[in-house]
C-alpha cells in the first residue's frame, strides 16, 4: 500500500484509447464508495462514463480541454446534507473518496487527476456536464477523474523533504 502511495501522482497527458474493463471501474468506484464518511451520511455518489459518445459530448463542453484522450471518466457526485450539529461534511467524504479511487486507480496500472476546480470556476463546467448526466437536483457535480493507460510516461513532481513538513511533538522553533 505504501509504494502505491508513493506512486500516486496526477497525470496530465495523453491515454492510450485501449477501454478499461468494466470490473476495473466497478473496482475503483467501490473503493471510493467505501470511503470513510461524516456520521455515516454517505454524500458521495458516483457515475462512470465509458461510453464513446457520451465522452464526446462531455469533452465537447470542458475548455480548456483536458482528459480528452480518457476511455473512461468517473464524476464524482455530491450532496449538502447536514451530519452533526448543523455541520456538513460532503468535502471530506468526496475527497476521501477521490483519494480512495486514486490510490486503486494507481495500483490497477492506470493513470488519472483530479480535476476540480476546473469544472466549478465561475464558467460553472460541472453544470454542463451534470446536465448531460441527468444529474438532478440536489446533487453537484463536484470532480471527474479521467481513467486510463498513459501515452507516454508520467512526470513525478518533486515533493519537499519530509523534514520540512512534518515533525514529531510540536512544531519546530526558529531556533532548531
Amino acid at each position: 500500500m505504501l509504494d502505491t502511495i508513493m506512486n500516486r501522482h496526477s497525470y496530465r497527458g495523453k491515454y492510450k484509447a485501449d477501454p478499461i474493463p468494466e470490473q476495473d471501474l466497478r473496482n475503483i468506484m467501490e473503493a471510493g464508495l467505501a470511503a470513510p464518511s461524516g456520521c455515516n451520511k454517505q454524500t458521495t455518489s458516483l457515475i462512470c462514463v465509458n461510453d464513446p459518445a457520451i465522452l464526446k459530448q462531455i469533452n465537447a463542453v470542458i475548455d480548456p480541454p483536458v482528459c480528452e484522450t480518457a476511455p473512461a471518466l468517473i464524476c464524482v457526485l455530491s450532496q449538502r446534507i447536514n451530519a452533526y450539529r448543523d455541520r456538513c461534511f460532503a468535502v471530506q467524504d468526496y475527497s476521501a473518496a477521490i483519494e480512495n479511487m486514486l490510490l486503486v486507480i494507481t495500483s490497477l496500472g492506470y493513470q488519472s487527476c483530479w480535476f476540480e476546480g476546473h469544472i466549478t470556476d465561475e464558467d460553472r463546467i460541472c453544470d454542463k456536464i451534470a446536465e448531460i448526466l441527468n444529474v438532478p437536483d440536489g446533487y453537484d457535480l463536484v470532480c471527474m477523474l479521467p481513467v486510463g493507460i498513459p501515452e507516454g510516461e508520467p512526470v513525478l513532481p518533486k515533493k519537499k523533504p519530509f523534514e520540512e513538513r512534518a515533525w514529531f511533538n510540536s512544531f519546530p522553533s526558529d531556533n532548531t
